[in-house]
């Protein structure tokens, strides 16, 4: 993720090095060198941890919104929790039509499996452009089946995202 320049937004800000005359091999090797130092630093550039990163600074910065923190790793479907226990799972998507998928509970398919769906939406600069929370009956109003996978899923639409509440949009913060 960027860091804003001092002057503007990452969008804007001119380049810091012009990569068109960079040859193919050259391109790739600053790429792998610059993964490395990214993962050196646990820095991330996967879009569903970036948007995980994305959700829990906004809940954690902004009043009136549950503190959050990371889910212990290996948690099925939570991916952060509140100080009061609430489950979080987080679905992140860039270009996509639908979210990521749910899986039910192998023994009860109906279970309940947290308290809230955030769905975070990423704007083509890697930026927050939305993040809508879905509570469990909002979700079970908006999941879809997916057959393949053996899978829930929210389509990304705006009936679907009419059941959640809308946490966070960019468009109504310019």
């Amino acid at each position: 993720m960027m860091k804003r320049q001092p002057n503007g937004d990452a969008a804007t800000a001119p380049p810091l090095v012009d990569l068109r005359g960079l040859s193919n091999n050259s391109l790739l090797k600053l790429r792998l060198h610059l993964d490395k130092e990214m993962m050196a630093r646990g820095l991330t550039f996967v879009v569903g941890e970036l948007g995980e990163r994305l959700a829990l600074d906004h809940f954690n910065r902004t009043p009136g919104l549950p503190k959050l923190i990371d889910a212990p790793r290996g948690a099925k479907n939570v991916d952060a929790l509140s100080r009061d226990g609430d489950r979080y799972s987080i679905k992140t998507a860039l270009k996509a039509k639908k979210t990521g998928t749910i899986y039910p509970d192998s023994k009860e398919r109906h279970k309940q499996l947290f308290e809230y769906l955030l769905f975070v939406q990423l704007t083509a600069d890697y930026e927050l452009a939305a993040i809508y929370r879905f509570s469990w009956t909002a979700f079970l109003k908006a999941r879809a089946w997916d057959m393949r996978m053996n899978a829930w899923y929210i389509p990304i639409s705006k009936p679907k995202l009419a059941h959640a509440e809308v946490v966070f949009d960019r468009t109504a913060h310019k």
